[in-house]
């Protein structure tokens, strides 16, 4: 039996001709992202490491997202380490005020994610980056501090659910209706750890927005992540 797409990146990305599901494996990642919220933790937790600095200070994402502008003076403290981090690792996507927003559509309008990466991010919602063909999911911030600190991150690599698509959407139904319906249908639970693989004849009729509100919701369901095939609008894109 054949890979599926996260595992064919997967294995890429750790070094191997073939993975299988449940196979722990150590991978490379191609971005990491963190926001205001989540990425002061991390830092917090850089500060134990005895190896200083960041891997590679063009791989990390840090988007002052949630309280922008500052609500109060402990999101504003918040705000200020990441600042001072970025500040102090030279961090190229660093995206303050003024250049902010939200960052699960700021980081594919930038260019930063495309098909094949491995990416990581200290917010559930990381798996939205599928719809380009890559392998993104949501950690924890520690694990968000050991992959800016090596580059590297550890999987489990997931089973998947396969999601043939077919027909055309009638007129006013859109990819969040389309997620809805299928965790509806599999439940909240229903993809727990497993990679929700998108492909049929019907993702030519879902625009980019569809695919991105489709792949965002994957966790909606316990997914690990969420991935379509690339196709000739993904490439557009």
């Amino acid at each position: 039996m054949g890979m599926t797409m996260t595992q064919k990146i997967l294995a890429a990305a750790a070094g191997l001709p073939s993975v299988e599901a449940g196979q722990l494996i150590e991978a490379d990642l191609d971005l990491v992202l963190g926001n205001d919220i989540t990425s002061p933790v991390a830092i917090h937790e850089m500060d134990k490491f005895t190896k200083e600095g960041v891997f590679n200070k063009d791989k990390i994402a840090l988007v002052m997202d949630h309280f922008i502008p500052n609500k109060d003076i402990k999101s504003a403290e918040h705000c200020k380490c990441v600042r001072q981090f970025a500040a102090k690792h030279d961090i190229t996507n660093y995206f303050d005020v003024g250049q902010m927003g939200i960052e699960h559509a700021l980081l594919p309008e930038s260019g930063l994610t495309v098909a094949g990466d491995v990416i990581i991010g200290a917010d559930s919602h990381t798996c939205t980056y599928g719809a380009l063909g890559a392998f993104s999911t949501g950690v924890g911030s520690t694990d968000m501090a050991a992959g800016m600190a090596t580059g590297k991150a550890w999987f489990k690599v997931p089973s998947a659910i396969k999601f043939n698509l077919v027909g055309k959407p009638s007129k006013w139904v859109s990819g969040k209706d389309v997620i809805l319906h299928i965790i509806g249908m599999i439940g909240v639970d229903g993809a727990l750890y497993r990679s929700m693989e998108f492909t049929g004849e019907g993702i030519q009729n879902l625009s980019m927005d569809d695919r991105f509100t489709i792949a965002n919701m994957a966790i909606e369901a316990g997914g690990k992540n969420g991935i379509f095939p690339v196709d000739d609008l993904a490439i557009a894109i």
